[in-house]
């Protein structure tokens, strides 16, 4: 079957907003949240700045059976969940208990839940460590416990292909729905929280990783003082739903995912990155049924070291010209959340096509003259939008992209 996959629901837990009008509201603008970390346990580390969720109470948005038994980043993708759930208005249906699948794409895991259990170890011994070890940490456990908690049991799976993964997963989605399953529905997306000392400490073998001290210096990518990424909490789940099933029960598309492609350049080859970048992009473009001149916004990568910088640029050149589109990367004002940052720029993609409106790249004022890049600054930039391209690259070498289109009837 060939099911036209759209967007109906959108959830976001964000360091600038949780729920979708404090997201975009704060993306519109520009405002960029990035700040010294306070996450327990990481304050003496070399890295300094990073982009936390605050305002955040599992407690009050998860039952507490649920909450014992998940580290953060499960928490983060179950509320994010629930947000895109009740705005697509889809609920479990005890007699169709199948046409609703999950898919989560997942990086670090529950390292702040798996710390803490460690610590007991070998701090107190054995018999205080949780049964909820063996699972709160695995990188499925968001797909498991969403699916679980809302009785989902269509098609379920787990992405693990560096921060790319979150568009891999969307695209998975969408294939769940082009096969004669009897999937309706999908749950999908990615949230990360990877500010536990454990995982900080591990990223810190990152050489893209910045270790600036000063908020406003720490993530300027596409410029002369670009020093690496900022990571970040936080992400964002959709409801991916065929079209004839979303208007068969009086849903409103809110965009249509057009076209997706991956491609491997292996980690840290920033150059080759170039080339598989530009193949992931005709790619979607090719399944998108789009030419280059279709595209009105692109939402990049924006990795903020120098070479990679260099090789997106260089790639967004090669398909649309020196300045042939407008570039954005809201990103820098929250961070990279890993596998959870190409999922909260599709958000954006979706509710910039919405209100007609790019929005800026925080913090950001100077682009590097050489990298021909039309990339807006400053203030939102109204336009009228109807397509936008995602992109995304992982530490490992993956790369992806991913063409959402305005919905028509």
């Amino acid at each position: 079957m060939n099911r036209q996959a759209v967007i109906t629901g959108i959830g976001v837990v964000a360091p600038n907003g949780i729920g979708t009008d404090a997201f975009w509201k704060a993306t519109r603008e520009g405002v960029s949240v990035l700040d010294r970390v306070t996450r327990k346990g990481c304050e003496g580390l070399p890295l300094r700045v990073a982009g936390e969720v605050h305002g955040f109470d599992a407690a009050s948005a998860i039952e507490e059976r649920f909450v014992v038994q998940t580290d953060r980043f499960t928490h983060f993708a179950m509320a994010a969940a629930d947000l895109a759930l009740a705005d697509a208005r889809l609920s479990t249906d005890p007699d169709e208990p199948f046409a609703v699948g999950v898919v989560t794409a997942a990086g670090s895991g529950g390292g702040e839940f798996g710390q803490r259990e460690l610590q007991r170890l070998w701090g107190q011994g054995p018999r205080f460590v949780g049964p909820y070890q063996s699972i709160a940490w695995f990188y499925a456990a968001s797909t498991g416990q969403i699916s679980i908690r809302g009785g989902f049991k269509g098609p379920c799976g787990v992405v693990a292909s560096d921060e790319a993964g979150g568009l891999d997963a969307i695209a998975h989605a969408c294939r769940n729905l082009h096969r004669d399953t009897g999937t309706d529905a999908v749950v999908v997306g990615a949230a990360e929280a990877p500010l536990a000392p454990y995982s900080a400490v591990c990223q810190l073998g990152y050489a893209e990783l910045s270790l600036a001290a000063e908020a406003d210096r720490a993530y300027l990518p596409f410029t002369a003082h670009a020093c690496g990424f900022v990571p970040a909490e936080g992400g964002a789940m959709l409801v991916v739903e065929a079209l004839d099933h979303a208007l068969a029960r009086g849903a409103e598309p809110r965009a249509v995912l057009a076209g997706h492609a991956a491609t491997f350049t292996g980690p840290s080859r920033w150059a080759e990155s170039r080339e598989g970048l530009v193949r992931a992009i005709r790619g979607a473009l090719d399944e998108a049924g789009c030419v280059p001149a279709d595209i009105d916004v692109v939402f990049a990568d924006a990795l903020g070291t120098p070479d990679a910088d260099l090789a997106e640029a260089q790639a967004i050149s090669d398909v649309f010209g020196p300045h042939g589109v407008p570039v954005t990367a809201p990103k820098t004002g929250t961070g990279r959340a890993y596998c959870g940052s190409p999922l909260l720029d599709t958000a954006a993609a979706v509710l910039a096509i919405e209100h007609g409106t790019v929005p800026p790249t925080p913090q950001v004022t100077e682009v590097r003259d050489d990298l021909g890049l039309d990339l807006v600054t400053g203030r939102a930039r109204s336009a009228r939008l109807r397509t936008a391209l995602v992109l995304s690259r992982g530490l490992m070498g993956s790369n992806a992209a991913l063409v959402v289109k305005e919905y028509t009837p």
